[in-house]
């Protein structure tokens, strides 16, 4: 709507020094369009310049008039993703829309459900009004599945591309989401897992991706020595970008490889600290961590899905239980918590276990 407000007239070789220094008197009027003539440039000011302002612009600026002007108001973006779909799907549907969803670097994946599916591309198209750094909107077109833990996707806003580069306490991680898992809600248990490494440690990642724990770890802590294994050769290769571009070369050493055979062979006992983030079939491969652990023992970071009304607790029996049968023991639980909710009555559960 058109307003009326005290403006500044400058010629259009004067603008963009008028503007940076109306500015820095705090006299713009940001809320309102700067208006253009022929060869004016008409700036709206929050108040008429006084005293030193005046002064100020008439040393600096040899050609103005001060006068009033109508301008039109900014359209201001939406602030939230239902304000920018509140005019364009049904109300029913509007309080259906997820308010969450995964940023991986410039790219968002979102979760839609199938009543939604005919309006996911105006989903997408609000995501990116709302979410001023994303490039690409991808709603998940089927399960996590196979060995590799991949999804299948639609395109529903943006650029048609899979790949990115995500960000991380000080690391840059190239992801592509198509073919290699990954996921930032983890951010913050890569972190602590890092932060708990010792100086001179072996720490073997036995399902790595494309690196978020291995790379933070060596990052972190110059002394430390890390084998990266993964079976997937598309994470493998995003993993072996990554080690290089964050400099960690002389400390992670990708394999391309399975667990289970290299924790057998190549690995087996040198490690302080194994870490286990395969959370659907990770109590299966309890073997390849005892396998890895050094023979004084050394610790495990155990990721693993409790589904109601299953507990904790029984989680931490399966595994106590399963470390017995390869001839180990767990001493101790040095942490055990639900870290994520990933479905109804489903939650993603570490357990840090001390392994003797």
């Amino acid at each position: 709507m058109p307003k009326p407000s005290v403006c500044v007239k400058v010629p259009k070789s004067q603008g963009e020094k008028t503007i940076a220094l109306a500015t820095k008197l705090g006299l713009v009027d940001k809320s309102l369009v700067i208006e253009r003539e022929e060869e004016n440039l008409c700036i709206p000011l929050v108040r008429e310049p006084k005293g030193i302002e005046l002064a100020t612009i008439k040393s600096q600026i040899p050609k103005f008039m001060i006068y009033t002007a109508v301008f039109s108001e900014k359209q201001l973006p939406p602030e939230t993703l239902t304000q920018a779909l509140q005019d364009k799907l049904p109300a029913d549907l509007l309080a259906k829309v997820p308010q969450a969803f995964d940023i991986i670097g410039d790219i968002v994946v979102i979760d839609i459900q199938p009543q939604l599916k005919p309006y996911q591309n105006l989903i997408g198209e609000a995501i990116m009004q709302t979410q001023k750094n994303v490039k690409t909107v991808l709603a998940k077109a089927g399960d996590i599945s196979g060995i590799f833990r991949v999804r299948d996707y639609d395109y529903i806003a943006g650029e048609h591309k899979t790949k990115t580069i995500h960000r991380e306490f000080g690391c840059q991680f190239h992801v592509d989401v198509a073919k290699a898992y990954f996921s930032p809600r983890l951010s913050h248990e890569h972190e602590r897992v890092a932060s708990l490494v010792q100086a001179g440690e072996t720490v073997v990642d036995l399902f790595a991706g494309v690196g978020p724990f291995s790379v933070l770890i060596a990052k972190i802590n110059p002394g430390v020595k890390v084998y990266a294994v993964d079976l997937n050769p598309d994470a493998v290769e995003l993993l072996k970008v990554n080690v290089r571009v964050n400099r960690v070369d002389t400390q992670v050493f990708p394999i391309f490889a399975d667990a289970r055979e290299v924790a057998a062979t190549k690995l087996r006992g040198t490690a302080d600290r194994v870490i286990m983030n395969l959370p659907e079939t990770a109590i299966d491969f309890v073997d390849a961590a005892c396998n890895s652990i050094k023979p004084e023992g050394g610790t495990a970071h155990f990721y693993g899905f409790v589904r109601a009304p299953d507990l904790r607790e029984n989680l931490q029996q399966r595994f106590s239980e399963a470390v017995e049968k390869n001839g180990r023991k767990v001493e101790s639980f040095l942490y055990a918590k639900a870290i994520r909710e990933t479905a109804p009555f489903e939650s993603q559960i570490v357990l840090d276990a001390k392994i003797a």
